[in-house]
């Protein structure tokens, strides 16, 4: 099994004709993926060069495809509109690709997606991918592997080097989310771990966090209470200055909140081993499930 994405989600790119739209529709396409239909405004009845169906709106598109899920490739000041409109069309899983979204129009929807049970991943993310049968946003696909691990990250490519670390020692993979690394994104460490508990196909979850906010710190509270199967944590910044952004927009140190120490003391803590590395988390990880 997987969690969010399997070899049945059916998925509309939103921006679909523009530069990242069509390029990442070929690749989704390639691996697979149900992709059913497209959105852009003013060119409904078209179709791409991959023989994609364009529609004008989420709810013509849904309407005629049944699509369950959507993709957003919009430039940021686009980013809310197209997430509410996907939020109204039906689909129960939008995955914002688009970087820059402001915090204000993320503080905006983030309320009305939990309360129409919603799942967003994003924005300012890789997507997701369950490999081998369904991959959602700009994960590259050939260093996945089928397996029985989960991972969940804050930073895109640090996604990838752990996926390819694990797949080089053997490990597959059930799904693997990158969440975002802005301030406010729509799906949180937690939502996935609860999710990745009830998949009996996955063994064990791989963490990777990052210095700003307090997610971290929340999250270990939230294994040590309601996860049985084991966790792998790594944490990034540990030499950041203090109160200055590193990367993410979310990575800011303000005081003693949101730094590397506490997060790994919050982890220790909560009795889930942390890496000082991406190989050493794939191979703690690796050696700890061998034990099982």
């Amino acid at each position: 099994m997987s969690i969010l994405v399997d070899q049945n989600t059916k998925v509309i790119v939103q921006g679909i004709t523009g530069r990242d739209g069509s390029f990442h529709t070929k690749q989704m396409l390639d691996y697979g993926t149900k992709i059913v239909g497209g959105v852009t405004p003013g060119k409904g009845g078209q179709k791409t060069d991959d023989g994609v169906p364009v529609f004008n709106t989420m709810k013509e598109a849904v309407t005629a495809t049944g699509a369950n899920a959507s993709v957003i490739y919009v430039p940021a000041k686009f980013a809310l509109g197209a997430m509410q409109e996907a939020a109204e069309s039906g689909v129960k899983l939008i995955v914002c690709i688009t970087e820059g979204v402001p915090v204000l129009d993320m503080l905006e929807t983030f309320h009305d997606m939990k309360k129409r049970g919603i799942t967003l991943i994003g924005p300012n993310c890789p997507g997701l991918i369950s490999p081998g049968k369904c991959k959602i946003g700009i994960m590259p696909a050939v260093i996945h592997k089928p397996g029985r691990v989960g991972v969940i990250s804050r930073s895109g490519t640090l996604t990838y080097e752990l996926v390819y670390a694990l797949t080089n020692l053997g490990i597959g993979q059930s799904t693997v989310v990158g969440i975002g690394g802005d301030p406010i994104v729509g799906t949180s460490p937690m939502d996935l771990l609860a999710l990745f508990e009830k998949d009996p196909d996955t063994d064990g979850v791989l963490l990777v966090g990052e210095i700003g906010g307090d997610e971290e710190e929340r999250t270990a509270a939230f294994i040590k209470a309601n996860i049985k199967k084991p966790v792998y944590a790594f944490i990034v910044g540990l030499t950041a200055p203090e109160g200055k952004r590193m990367g993410h927009a979310g990575a800011i140190i303000s005081g003693n909140m949101g730094t590397a120490s506490s997060k790994l003391r919050a982890f220790s803590q909560a009795g889930v081993p942390v890496a000082s590395t991406i190989d050493e988390l794939a191979e703690i990880a690796k050696q700890g499930l061998e034990r099982r």
